[in-house]
């Protein structure tokens, strides 16, 4: 009797750390799954965080872009069109000053016809700068034509251009984007760059249209966030996030530049 006693007694010992053991298993898998969930919780909050905040510094460039281009387009206003005009609004009184001679009117006329003719072709260049009449027209293929044919004839760089798409002219709003991102990129380009030689490619694959860029200019480090700022390229960026596009960046130090995009 003692000895059945004795196994009974150890069984329920056994039996007691085992549901201890269960138990301890139980609070040790549960702590582990909170802390765990907790800890990819946090990381989800950071990562909308630095979205939240990506998004912001997006709009900023977006902002900053608009307000650059509005005081561009104020001065040149101000500084080609408005002082010609006060040119040939003085001389439009002129004509009205009493005993002018024959010669004295045809000067004046010729004048502000000279004036006017400037200003209705500076006008143009302006309206040129805000909306392509070739894209606006014709599209995409043929506004990036345009703008590469004009880099071109300026004989400082050679542009190689080759489409292998075709675009909607309905979607000539979302084509402005990658028209001006091209010509943001041709710029600095030559501005930054001192590149000679500049490549263009779109192509498409699974409806997806892809735009292949390229300089042969001096590069630069790629770790340097001070460069990629003077380069412009949180404009580009938040360009190509207005199209839900991804961007690919490269360059070295004399290797020139390479960005692809897609739209």
């Amino acid at each position: 009797m003692k000895v059945n006693t004795l196994q009974e007694s150890e069984i329920i010992e056994i039996l007691i750390y085992s549901c201890v053991v269960f138990l301890l298993m139980g609070l040790v898998l549960v702590l582990f799954f909170y802390f765990s969930r907790k800890k990819i919780i946090e990381k989800e909050l950071e990562k909308k965080d630095l979205e939240i905040q990506y998004q912001k510094e997006l709009l900023s460039a977006v902002i900053i872009t608009q307000e650059e281009e509005r005081k561009r387009i104020a001065q040149d206003l101000h500084d080609d069109i408005s002082s010609k005009l006060n040119i040939v609004s003085l001389n439009s009184h002129l004509l009205t000053t009493p005993n002018l001679s024959s010669n004295e009117i045809h000067e004046i006329t010729a004048n502000i016809i000279n004036l006017t003719g400037k200003a209705l072709d500076n006008s143009r260049k302006i309206a040129h700068g805000l909306l392509p009449p070739v894209l606006e027209k014709f599209g995409l293929h043929a506004g990036v034509e345009e703008l590469c044919l004009e880099f071109s004839s300026s004989k400082a760089v050679q542009v190689n251009y080759e489409n292998k798409t075709t675009f909607d002219i309905k979607e000539i709003d979302r084509h402005l984007h990658v028209f001006r991102i091209l010509q943001e990129l041709m710029n600095n380009s030559l501005r930054h760059g001192k590149a000679t030689g500049i490549a263009v490619l779109f192509e498409e694959n699974n409806g997806i249209k892809k735009c292949s860029y390229s300089d042969n200019g001096i590069g630069f480090e790629m770790k340097s966030d001070e460069n990629k700022k003077g380069l412009g390229m949180k404009n580009i960026e938040s360009r190509i996030a207005f199209l839900d596009g991804k961007m690919t960046l490269e360059s070295a130090i004399n290797k020139g530049v390479s960005v692809v995009f897609n739209f």
